[in-house]
């Protein structure tokens, strides 16, 4: 499901709309963004859950070198250990505090 990033600057809590292949507009909140293997992603939840995405399903995308835009990231592997890195440096952001 391709995406167009349609916001300059990506915040806390700042909505994040993104274009679906049919046109179809798809809001998402901006849960974090991480550094992977030298490569930053974005991780999104629907801020209104539809058929295609549940409320607390975690999407993923690259965020592009200059920190504009969005791409997909088709690897599933790739995903799986983006997110699992993003889990560990959370638990290690709690076991700090």
């Amino acid at each position: 499901m391709g995406k167009d990033l349609q916001t300059e600057e990506l915040e806390e809590e700042e909505l994040v709309e993104l274009v679906d292949e049919d046109g179809n507009v798809i809001n998402f909140k901006l849960l974090d963004v991480t550094e992977y293997k030298d490569e930053k992603y974005a991780l999104l939840l629907a801020a209104e859950p539809n058929e295609e995405i549940a409320e607390d399903e975690v999407v993923i995308f690259r965020l592009s070198e200059d920190g504009t835009a969005l791409e997909p990231v088709e690897d599933e592997n790739l995903l799986e250990e983006v997110f699992e890195f993003y889990q560990s440096e959370v638990e290690a952001e709690e076991l700090d505090d």
